[in-house]
């Protein structure tokens, strides 16, 4: 199956997952100027009348990029919606979403109601709905998701534990649309490997953590390029669902990374005046070990263009 208009043409066939707090204007902006989709949640957007103006403003920037470079390859801007009955913000938020007209909705934790996916769906927008399970992803396709996010083992924030060849492989059994996978994917390798296995395109996250452009602390940054696979630690306590999470800032919080308890699930809250009791954690998937600098965005891009190229290269497929 064709991919939708708004994932074709890319630089490369990625999609940069939104990132709690690190995924801001700046980081969204450099990555669809650098031809990839550029993804940002809409609670990151804080108080909920910011979202309106970084839409505004990111449309604007781009638009302007566009037409002073009218041979580059920009990528569409992605939003993220958590659809959980605690986010009291997703009726608003889909609401300014679909007035700018986001090409892209990536749904997560919930499929999506039929209401939001109408109205994604009557300006030509897609949604895309990240799932860990096959229970999940035959859940979001019976609700009317246009493809699927598959993110698994390894993957930094929300993952599953599922191995992708597992993953990818038991839902090709059923669907053939739209698929982009995630986890641990940080270099150009990775994603011609992920396409290998059935995926249309990857799903990169904690690779942009480490770049110039991400809205985290210098200190965050350093502990990407310092971490391993090793210092990831796999756990729900954070938010009640389970996620990789770099066991430097899990000791900063003061707490035994070898012996954290269980959240209860029922408890997840996503809500805007929720306490972020646990901003300092950091998120990160198992492919830090393959992070050594701090690039630019459009230099990451550039290096994953030639990593994959070189990749193809000794399959013999260019």
């Amino acid at each position: 199956m064709a991919l939708p208009a708004a994932l074709q043409h890319l630089s490369l066939p990625v999609i940069a997952s939104p990132m709690f707090i690190a995924s801001g204007p700046q980081l969204v902006a450099a990555q669809c100027k650098a031809g990839i989709v550029g993804a940002f949640p809409a609670l990151n957007a804080r108080p909920a009348a910011l979202l309106d103006t970084w839409l505004t403003d990111l449309q604007k920037e781009l638009a302007d990029f566009q037409e002073a470079n009218p041979g580059k390859r920009v990528g569409p801007i992605a939003v993220n919606q958590i659809v959980h009955q605690s986010n009291d913000r997703l009726e608003h938020d889909v609401e300014v979403c679909v007035r700018h007209k986001v090409p892209i909705i990536i749904s997560s934790l919930r499929a999506p109601p039929k209401e939001m996916l109408d109205a994604v769906h009557s300006y030509g927008g897609i949604v895309l709905h990240d799932v860990i399970s096959i229970r999940h992803a035959q859940k979001a396709l019976e609700a009317g998701v246009d493809g699927l996010i598959l993110v698994a083992a390894g993957a930094g924030g929300h993952a599953g534990a599922l191995s992708p060849f597992a993953l990818v492989g038991e839902v090709r059994k059923f669907f053939d649309g739209p698929l982009a996978l995630s986890g641990s994917i940080a270099t150009g390798d990775a994603i011609l490997a992920a396409q290998a296995m059935g995926a249309d395109l990857a799903y990169i996250g904690s690779r942009w953590l480490a770049t110039k452009e991400s809205n985290v602390s210098d200190e965050y940054r350093n502990a990407i390029v310092e971490s391993a696979a090793a210092d990831i630690v796999y756990t729900n306590l954070f938010t009640g669902v389970h996620g990789n999470y770099l066991k430097k800032s899990i000791v900063n919080a003061g707490l035994d990374p070898d012996a954290l308890p269980e959240s209860d699930k029922s408890k997840m809250s996503f809500g805007s005046g929720s306490a972020k009791a646990w901003r300092d954690i950091w998120g990160a998937g198992q492919g830090v070990g393959l992070m050594d600098d701090v690039p630019t965005v459009a230099e990451m891009v550039e290096r994953l263009k030639r990593e994959y190229d070189a990749a193809r290269g000794r399959l013999g497929l260019n």
